[in-house]
């Protein structure tokens, strides 16, 4: 699939952090955040700027190896109960991500859990889980969640080419191994998505054969349609497949398959 530009997704990274910090601004910083139930907002910014952090780091160092987090200078950001302090540590660290990020460019090599080990890559990924988490902070806070769609399809495309990488590899728990279950596909259409940007996916998985993914328009057991940015975020696990942010997220077809394979999705 087409990516976007390395520059682009500097670019994002600083935006989407930006962004984030404006969800912060005057909330309750103690409230729970409903799609990540063990953390609060305090936390949910720190995991996120640590995050942010840590693959900044990593570039910066051209690290060969994987640099562990308590390695990271500044990564936990400052004392409890200082949201001004928070909102600085935030802002910094957008800053130094997009210096770092655009100074080594896509190509440079630095290590990932990934065989794609490149600047470009944590680049990408930083973006990807600065969506999902302002998304978590939207939820958290009564917010509306808007995304770039070219940005939410290419985290859709992300989610799926680790999915990928996972059922390849071998190193999924059994509860996790989508290959046990039956054979089967879902289908996910955005409604609102400009046609030039292909949204819409088919996904197959179970019956023991390989984890596959590609762009279009298929029959499949189940379909999850509706808005773009409602359509990520139940791929995502953030709402449930039927209820959208916007009341238009709809579940046609064989419910319990999609279940299924929500089921044994997750990072971590």
């Amino acid at each position: 699939m087409t990516r976007l530009a390395h520059e682009t997704y500097c670019r994002q990274v600083r935006q989407q952090l930006d962004q984030f910090r404006s969800l912060l601004a005057g909330a309750d910083l103690s409230m729970t955040v409903p799609s990540c139930p063990d953390w609060n907002l305090d936390q949910l910014a720190r995991h996120v700027g640590g995050a942010v952090r840590w693959a900044e780091f990593q570039t910066r160092t051209r690290a060969k190896e994987e640099v562990p987090l308590d390695e990271v200078p500044e990564h936990h950001g400052p004392g409890n109960g200082d949201p001004a302090g928070l909102d600085a540590w935030l802002a910094e660290t957008a800053e130094m991500a997009f210096a770092t990020f655009e100074e080594a460019g896509p190509d440079t090599a630095v290590w990932s859990w990934l065989p794609e080990a490149t600047a470009g890559f944590w680049a990408r990924r930083m973006v990807h889980e600065l969506v999902i988490h302002r998304a978590d902070a939207a939820l958290a806070t009564g917010t509306l969640f808007e995304v770039e769609p070219e940005v939410a399809v290419d985290t859709l495309d992300e989610w799926l080419e680790i999915g990928t990488w996972i059922a390849e590899s071998g190193v999924v728990a059994p509860d996790r191994d989508l290959s046990s279950l039956p054979r089967s596909a879902v289908h996910l259409r955005a409604t609102d998505a400009e046609p030039e940007l292909d949204a819409a996916w088919i996904v197959e998985f179970g019956g023991g054969e390989e984890f596959r993914w590609r762009r279009g328009h298929e029959k499949a057991a189940v379909t999850v349609q509706g808005p773009l940015a409602d359509v990520l975020l139940a791929f995502y696990r953030r709402i449930p497949p039927a209820k959208g942010q916007r009341g238009l997220l709809h579940v046609l077809g064989e419910r319990e398959v999609l279940d299924q394979y929500l089921a044994r999705t997750s990072f971590g």
